[in-house]
């Protein structure tokens, strides 16, 4: 680490110190989001945080390193697109245990990555739990963006995600709905598509899998 990272990182670290909330970093632990420090600063906290400095790839390499949830938030915050390699996005993912960092990184980064598109399927086709979380989140952003799948993607996405919907477990399963809920929003047509697998998993004899079809239908509006 040279010295002009090595000081913007102390500064910031400085900041986390000032801002740091005892109990409500107390309740996350409580909650299992289990880090190594845990400042229990609030996002937008983090985002004001974020805007004092400009984006830089060697900052942000180094926060992603250190097993500290502020670090973590922030580096996605402040990664250029233009260095983050797909290589380099699979050894975050590779580190990600908790749906909240999967959550931000992929709305403060990933979404915007010019390769997004190319990688979304594969991270979703992925056996790893937060490469599929990862995918999801990816996806459902993209469609609120207004990507558009063909005939071929429209079909591999919704066997995929009723697949989670139906087998995996909570994290990819939240991650599945939401990816689900924007591809029904974006069309009438993309409704009636969705519609038997959904007719048939709402008869699940597994109440969870009812019940998350019962969110999907609930937040389109069938």
């Amino acid at each position: 680490m040279n010295n002009e990272t090595h000081e913007i990182i102390k500064d910031i670290k400085s900041k986390f110190r000032l801002y740091m909330n005892g109990p409500v970093s107390q309740s996350m632990r409580e909650k299992g989001v289990d880090y190594k420090i845990n400042f229990g600063i609030e996002y937008p906290r983090i985002k004001e945080i974020a805007a004092e400095y400009e984006k830089n790839h060697d900052v942000a390499q180094e926060l992603w390193k250190d097993n500290i949830r502020e670090c973590k938030i922030l580096a996605g915050l402040l990664q250029p697109v233009d260095t983050f390699y797909p290589e380099i996005a699979e050894i975050w993912i590779e580190g990600m245990h908790l749906p909240e960092l999967a959550e931000y990184t992929v709305m403060n980064l990933f979404q915007y990555l010019p390769y997004a598109s190319d990688v979304v399927f594969g991270w979703i086709a992925d056996d790893r739990e937060y490469f599929q979380v990862c995918g999801y989140l990816l996806m459902a952003r993209l469609l609120m963006k207004g990507m558009k799948l063909n005939e071929r993607a429209e079909a591999e996405f919704l066997d995929q995600a009723f697949t989670a919907l139906e087998n995996d477990g909570t994290n990819v399963r939240r991650a599945a709905s939401a990816a689900l809920r924007k591809f029904g929003i974006q069309s009438r047509d993309n409704r009636r598509t969705m519609s038997k697998q959904l007719g048939i998993l709402g008869k699940s004899e597994k109440p969870e899998v009812r019940a998350w079809v019962e969110e999907i239908k609930n937040d389109i509006d069938f």
